[in-house]
């Protein structure tokens, strides 16, 4: 465990004045916010990783409400999958790992073929979601 320095977390909550996401426009300052720090990479300091976490954690519960307010039988699983790469900002070869071929995975994310039970699983654990959105 790290020792935050008080003060430099207080300029970073300042600066960027985390809060409740309740709105697509906050939702994509606190993504640009979130991105800014984590271009720091490994200089980040101890406070700014901090702030990382807390933003993430923020960003997580917005999406994960967004997906719950959907009407599930309605939105296909292909809709699901397009709107949490939209929301992470992900690239289909992104998702390789998940895949493991570029062509499959512009399938189903076209709509062209259909998410197998063992690559929802993976799509659960690659989005930290149920892999059942995806079935």
């Amino acid at each position: 465990m790290f020792t935050i320095d008080r003060p430099t977390y207080t300029d970073l909550l300042t600066l960027y004045q985390p809060k409740i996401i309740d709105s697509e426009e906050t939702y994509n300052k606190t993504l640009e916010a979130l991105g800014q720090l984590m271009d720091k990479g490994e200089n980040a300091t101890p406070e700014e990783i901090s702030m990382m976490n807390l933003l993430a954690i923020l960003i997580e519960i917005y999406e994960d409400e967004k997906i719950s307010k959907m009407d599930l039988e309605e939105v296909t699983p292909q809709e699901v999958l397009n709107h949490l790469m939209e929301a992470q900002d992900l690239k289909q070869s992104d998702l390789l790992p998940v895949f493991g071929s570029k062509g499959i995975i512009s399938e189903v994310v076209n709509g062209k073929r259909q998410i197998s039970k063992n690559q929802a699983k993976k799509l659960g654990e690659f989005f930290s979601v149920s892999p059942v959105l995806f079935i």
